[in-house]
């Protein structure tokens, strides 16, 4: 059994992993993708590994859900990790949505005022010979 510091110590550092890991991946990611696909990415991403859940009935503790979940499903079945799986597909259909309003607001590809204002050139007709 852990001792309170020893949880506390554990925790952060579980949590300073996956923040870690989850800028590593905008660093990798938004070089690769567009920035739509790589904010969805980011996002799940962040969620599957920062939900938290009681890792059963009757403890004051939490335990990351997405390892919780893992071993309720390989111990005890999927009734037993239900507890684990709904947080996760609540964040999960979180990121979607919030990923998809980005991609719709802030991540759009704007045209330039250049662009915007330009026309398209029209070439002349050519004569005749």
């Amino acid at each position: 059994m852990l001792s309170d510091s020893s949880y506390m110590t554990a925790l952060y550092a579980y949590c300073g992993a996956a923040v870690l890991f989850v800028l590593c991946l905008v660093w990798w990611v938004g070089r690769r993708w567009r920035s739509g696909w790589s904010a969805l990415l980011v996002l799940l991403a962040a969620a599957l590994l920062l939900t938290p859940a009681y890792p059963r009935e009757g403890v004051d503790t939490v335990a990351p859900a997405l390892i919780v979940a893992g071993f309720q499903l390989a111990t005890e079945g999927v009734e037993a990790a239900e507890h684990a799986i709904r947080p996760l597909m609540f964040t999960s259909a979180l990121a979607a949505v919030l990923a998809l309003l980005l991609g719709f607001t802030l991540l759009r590809k704007r045209k330039s005022a250049s662009e915007a204002t330009a026309r398209p050139s029209v070439s002349p007709p050519a004569e005749p010979l």
